[in-house]
């Protein structure tokens, strides 16, 4: 035991171990963006432990890290075969996080650089393992987002379309002519309300006068032209001067015939001239019931400017019933194209919604692509190097107090094991002489 000890001892090279320890944050983020009048886009880190209670990614990281090409990567930057190079100790430390490294090496600066260059290895194959993830989510939100972009342009097209061929291009056309209406039919009030008030100042004036609005026009037809008041002075000069001579002459006397037959023509122009004016026939009674020149009533307003207003009041209230008939006219070309439009309304809102729509899910994509570029470790969290790999001063092998007790108790359970065989061959051997004994004694 003793030379075989010592020889290991002499013979065996010193091994070196050099210890690290890599974390793996439970790291937990979202972000919410809110796109106005649109929607929002939410973004959630989960930590890595949250997924799967049955999943460690302690688990997955380790069986990477043992893995031969990162193993062949960390020999290829110290220029070792993968043999020389060697495996890790991994080990995942309960309750934690984290997970110890362990390199053993031939100097204390071998064990130590095989620890860093052994984490450089693990990193590169992170990176690239995350770099593929990556490029791949970004191909489905990329497939995504060319077709929620198509169906965009879809839905805008049509509502662009809808608008050119309806001429429905918002609500607020709707409520603008709603508010005309409105206030067309408030003015419509207010005319009918002085087409009321015209039609009874109308009745009143008329009944003053025994006039019609009729009446009262033919008479100022009449009264402005010249030729027929012309032919009414003559006639009423004509008329007086019969009058006075027949209080004279007997009915055969010259002059009264001559001044008759005066009379008589100034009437027949009268008449003639009238019938001309008024385009129906006219006679003297008509005459007399046309006449302005006089207020039967006894006050002191002039018939004439009675039948002046009588006129105009007339005219209003035409001009009332034209505005009146022309708003209502109006109105209803209004109600028409609001019920048209109303119908209308409902396909725009639908167009709009889906154009709404498709933008959401549109900005979403985008979003989700943005904000999944920033996401940069995936299905591959962030570690971080807590311990660095320590510098050791004194090797782990061969261990000197551990061979030598090694040794000792060895030799002590040898050295037992002789003593007692030694003893249980001297236990025997008494016991065969008193077996001996005994039979000889027999015999005798």
């Amino acid at each position: 035991f003793w030379t075989a000890t010592f020889l290991y001892l002499k013979l065996t090279p010193p091994t070196y171990t050099s210890s690290s320890a890599i974390n793996l944050p439970g790291a937990w983020s979202n972000a919410n963006i809110n796109l106005p009048n649109i929607g929002y886009a939410n973004y959630e880190n989960v930590s890595p432990y949250a997924a799967l209670a049955s999943q460690d990614p302690r688990e997955i990281y380790k069986f990477i890290a043992e893995s031969d090409p990162i193993l062949k990567a960390a020999a290829d930057q110290l220029n070792m075969s993968l043999e020389e190079f060697g495996k890790p100790r991994l080990k995942l430390i309960i309750n934690t996080s984290m997970m110890s490294i362990d390199f053993q090496g031939a100097s204390p600066q071998e064990a130590k650089n095989k620890s860093l260059a052994f984490y450089k290895a693990l990193q590169a194959r992170l990176n690239i393992l995350r770099n593929q993830e990556a490029v791949q989510r970004d191909i489905g939100y990329q497939t995504s987002l060319i077709s929620s972009q198509k169906k965009l342009e879809i839905a805008h097209k049509r509502l662009a379309d809808y608008k050119a061929r309806s001429g429905l291009n918002s609500p607020d056309q709707i409520k603008d002519l709603t508010t005309n209406i409105e206030q067309l039919r408030r003015q419509r009030s207010e005319i009918i309300g002085q087409q009321q008030q015209a039609s009874t100042r109308l009745a009143q004036l008329s009944d003053n006068l025994k006039l019609s609005a009729g009446q009262a026009t033919d008479a100022f037809t009449l009264q402005t032209d010249q030729i027929f008041q012309q032919n009414l002075k003559n006639y009423s000069d004509a008329s007086a001067s019969v009058v006075v001579l027949e209080s004279k002459f007997l009915p055969n006397h010259p002059t009264l015939i001559a001044e008759q037959a005066k009379r008589d023509a100034a009437q027949e122009a009268l008449l003639v001239r009238g019938q001309s004016l008024l385009g129906r026939k006219f006679t003297l009674a008509v005459l007399k019931q046309l006449s302005l020149s006089s207020n039967n009533s006894g006050n002191n307003v002039p018939r004439d400017a009675l039948s002046q207003e009588l006129v105009i009041v007339q005219a209003n209230q035409k001009g009332f019933t034209a505005q009146a008939q022309a708003l209502e006219q109006q109105i209803n070309q209004l109600e028409s194209r609001l019920k048209n439009l109303t119908q209308l309304e409902t396909t725009l809102d639908s167009l709009k919604r889906n154009a709404q729509i498709a933008e959401a899910v549109f900005s979403s994509n985008l979003t989700r692509l943005d904000i999944g570029k920033s996401n940069t470790f995936g299905s591959y969290p962030l570690i971080q190097l807590v311990i660095q790999p320590t510098l050791p001063e004194k090797p782990t092998s061969p261990k000197d107090k551990l061979v030598l007790l090694g040794s000792t108790l060895g030799s002590l359970f040898v050295s037992l094991g002789l003593v007692l065989l030694w003893w249980r061959e001297r236990k025997n051997l008494i016991s065969d002489k008193t077996v001996s004994t005994e039979r000889k004694r027999m015999e005798q």
